[in-house]
């Protein structure tokens, strides 16, 4: 990765986002564009992969501060243009990915569980 160890992750900057009902309801249909379009992107910057995920909770009944939350994340990309995985043309690389699923694995309430590792040239670049 290119850049600053400093740097802030974008996740909306402390901001916890809830279901929010009482707040306006935003366009559903940009939102869900929105959020496509950012997961796309996670394959060269991982760093927002957790904040994209999170917010892809909300594309059933979204609200103002979601799409703020959104719009947070790409406003960190655009100061951040440098920062992420480049991916030579003109050399190979390796990529592995591991995934696991186990249906109604939790424990506590039935529900499923997933996880999964992406490893490039035998480096983790995505753990989840």
């Amino acid at each position: 990765m290119v850049g600053d160890s400093k740097v802030k992750v974008p996740m909306v900057f402390r901001t916890k986002l809830t279901p929010s009902l009482d707040k306006p309801a935003a366009d559903i249909t940009l939102y869900r564009q929105m959020i496509g379009s950012l997961m796309y992107l996670t394959t060269s910057r991982p760093n927002i992969l957790f904040s994209v995920f999170y917010c892809a909770m909300f594309q059933e009944n979204t609200r103002e501060p979601h799409m703020t939350a959104v719009k947070n994340i790409l406003r960190y990309l655009k100061r951040m243009i440098s920062l992420g995985i480049w991916y030579p043309s003109n050399s190979g690389f390796f990529m592995q990915a591991f995934s696991n699923a186990d249906l109604g694995g939790c424990g506590i309430d039935r529900k499923s569980t997933s996880g999964g590792c992406q490893f490039l040239d035998d480096k983790l670049v995505i753990w989840q």
